[in-house]
C-alpha cells in the first residue's frame, strides 16, 4: 500500500516524520494551516483534552500532544488507519497519553467510550471528509453527546467558507482563514 507522510512542526516531536497508508478521501492538514491554526492555539493548549473526531493521519492529534496537550482522543472509522494511530503512538512513546478507538461517526459515545457520562474535551479538531456536509452534523452530535466543557474550542477545516456553516447557538467563529481550497476555523462556545 501506497504510503504518505506528514512532519510534526512543532513542540517535542518537532520533525518527526508520521507515515501513514494513503486512502481515498484523506487528506492531512497541511503544515502551513497547522502552523497557524497552533499559533492560534498557543494559548489554550498546554494541558488540553483534545478530541481528533476524524483522525485520518492524525496529525493534528499527534501535533497537538508535542505541543503540549494533556491528551489526545483519536477516533477513525478506517480500520487500516486505526492500526496504524496505534503504532504511532506507540513509537513515539505516546501511550498513557493517547487513545485510538475504531467507529463510525455517528455514534454513541457512552458505549464507545465505555463509560457514562462519556469524557469531556476542551479542545476539538474537526477535520472530515470534504462534499459530506459533515461538520455542521458533527458539531450538534457534541452536544447531543455531553463531549464539550462549558470553555470548548473547536477547529473546523471544510471546502466552504467557515462563516457560512450553521452553528449551534452560542457558538461563536473566533478566527477564520483559507487556504487554496482549505476553509478553516476556530470556533468558541459563548455564555
Amino acid at each position: 500500500m501506497k504510503k504518505g507522510q506528514v512532519k510534526i512542526i512543532g513542540g517535542q516531536w518537532r520533525g518527526r516524520k508520521l507515515s501513514f497508508p494513503t486512502i481515498p478521501g484523506l487528506r492531512p492538514t497541511p503544515n502551513r494551516i497547522r502552523e497557524t491554526l497552533f499559533n492560534w492555539l498557543n494559548p489554550i493548549l498546554i494541558g488540553a483534552d483534545c478530541l481528533d473526531l476524524f483522525a485520518g493521519s492524525g496529525a493534528l492529534g499527534f501535533e497537538a500532544l508535542s505541543r503540549g496537550a494533556k491528551s489526545a482522543t483519536f477516533i477513525e472509522q478506517s480500520p487500516i488507519l486505526t492500526h496504524y494511530l496505534k503504532a504511532q503512538i506507540e513509537q513515539l512513546a505516546a501511550v498513557p497519553k493517547a487513545k485510538v478507538y475504531h467507529a463510525t461517526y455517528p455514534f454513541r459515545a457512552s458505549r464507545l467510550f465505555e463509560a457514562t457520562p462519556p469524557p469531556a474535551f476542551n479542545l476539538i479538531f474537526l477535520d472530515p471528509p470534504f462534499f459530506k456536509n459533515l461538520i455542521e452534523l458533527a458539531c450538534t452530535w457534541l452536544l447531543q453527546e455531553n463531549l464539550l466543557l462549558p470553555e470548548t474550542i473547536i477547529y473546523m477545516e471544510t471546502e466552504s467558507p467557515v462563516s457560512a456553516l450553521t452553528l449551534p447557538k452560542n457558538w461563536k467563529i473566533s478566527h477564520s482563514k483559507k487556504s487554496g481550497r482549505v476553509n478553516y476555523g476556530l470556533a468558541k462556545i459563548t455564555h
